[in-house]
């Protein structure tokens, strides 16, 4: 989707349309999480601090967004996708991959499905999406990006090896900085430059990373469409608006990260074993998004659980064997190591039951009101710095935070 958000806050309040709109963190700390064409072409980008946001364009509209109402525009567009395919991988809410091998004679050429997919897209929620075919993923993933905005380009296989070349390193999935500087001290700044280098040569100057990385570079990547992953962890997490080393505040934070938590595990019928807390230290170290020094830490606990409460016992835990030195940023909670809850377990003890009943019914009522419908009493709102992207599994479509 083109500046996903955005382009919903247009689309839904008409006077927008044609001005530079921000969506994300509206605070000191802020991030940018969805720029609209006006306002990129002031310099402003999604992942920006929204203080240098506003330095690039002051008469921005920012607007802190509904995630509610952004999940729920989700769910339409991925429903318009799966009409086309039931083979649909969800990156992110407003990214997909669709696998239509074997689809022609039913559906017709690629390039022809793309534009009917657009144009379904447009007349039936009136946002705009950009389609990039291919035959492997990663080139299909850069040709919706050089499509943008509101376009289609299509890379046929005999194509791709002249369509990757020309570009950048950092254009190959698995390059970040670090790994783009390590390609380009070695002499490889193109794609074209990897992907005609001999094997030999880039096993030796960067082992087993490069060869794989080199394999991408040629357009070789056998990874398939997969619409049923499974989830492996959940989380959340929030950026403080001032450092905070009041423990009071920090377990407040825990306590709503680990009850939202909880509640989508219970939505997925899932329970945890490992919960893991993350911190991310106040005082920058080094340069740019990763100065700050991340913390983590986590604990296997007894039994599996879809509590918030335990879940939150054992964060707390953590976080006094943390003992962090120095003021917080950023705190999270997460859980891992999953498992299916049992059809109609209850507890094995009067508590446990009591309790799995009590979180039914606050489910019952967040389902229907909003999760701030019904809060623990001394429980604060949580700010966060930007909106995130990421599926977030287990959410509901109830009303607006």
């Amino acid at each position: 989707m083109d500046a996903f958000y955005a382009s919903v806050e247009q689309r839904d309040r008409p006077e927008l349309c044609g001005k530079p709109v921000i969506v994300g963190g509206t605070g000191d700390r802020g991030v940018v999480s969805a720029a609209s064409y006006e306002a990129r072409r002031y310099g402003v980008h999604s992942a920006m601090p929204t203080v240098e946001a506003r330095r690039l364009c002051p008469e921005g509209i920012y607007l802190s967004g509904d995630m509610r109402r952004y999940g729920r525009e989700s769910k339409r567009l991925f429903e318009i996708f799966r009409r086309f395919t039931p083979l649909v991988q969800g990156l992110s809410l407003d990214e997909a991959f669709l696998d239509l091998s074997g689809s022609e004679r039913l559906l017709g050429a690629p390039a022809e499905v793309g534009r009917r997919l657009r144009a379904e897209v447009r007349g039936r929620t009136g946002l705009a999406v950009s389609v990039g075919i291919a035959p492997v993923k990663m080139v299909a993933k850069i040709a919706s990006d050089l499509a943008k905005p509101d376009g289609l380009l299509e890379v046929k296989p005999g194509d791709v090896g002249k369509f990757l070349a020309p570009l950048p390193v950092a254009r190959i999935w698995g390059v970040g900085s670090v790994g783009q500087a390590r390609l380009a001290a070695a002499g490889f700044h193109r794609i074209g430059d990897l992907a005609g280098a001999d094997s030999q040569r880039v096993s030796s100057l960067l082992g087993a990373w490069g060869v794989g990385v080199a394999a991408r570079a040629r357009g070789e990547d056998l990874s398939e469409v997969e619409p049923y992953r499974e989830a492996v962890s959940y989380s959340e997490e929030n950026t403080f608006p001032r450092d905070v080393d009041d423990r009071a505040t920090l377990e407040s934070a825990i306590l709503a990260h680990a009850e939202a938590v909880a509640r989508r595990l219970r939505r997925d019928a899932l329970r945890a074993r490992t919960v893991v807390l993350k911190l991310k230290l106040a005082r920058r170290r080094s340069p740019g998004p990763r100065g700050y020094p991340l913390r983590t830490r986590r604990t296997t606990l007894p039994d599996a659980t879809d509590d918030g409460e335990a879940i939150a016992r054992a964060a707390r835990g953590l976080l006094g064997g943390a003992r962090p030195r120095e003021a917080v940023r950023l705190i999270g909670v997460g859980v891992t190591n999953l498992r299916p809850r049992a059809a109609g377990q209850l507890g094995l003890f009067e508590a446990g039951a009591r309790r799995a009943q009590l979180n039914r019914a606050l489910d019952e009522i967040t389902d229907r009101f909003g999760v701030e419908a019904v809060v623990r009493g001394g429980l604060g709102r949580q700010e966060r710095a930007g909106l995130s992207l990421q599926i977030k599994r287990g959410e509901s479509d109830a009303p607006s935070e």
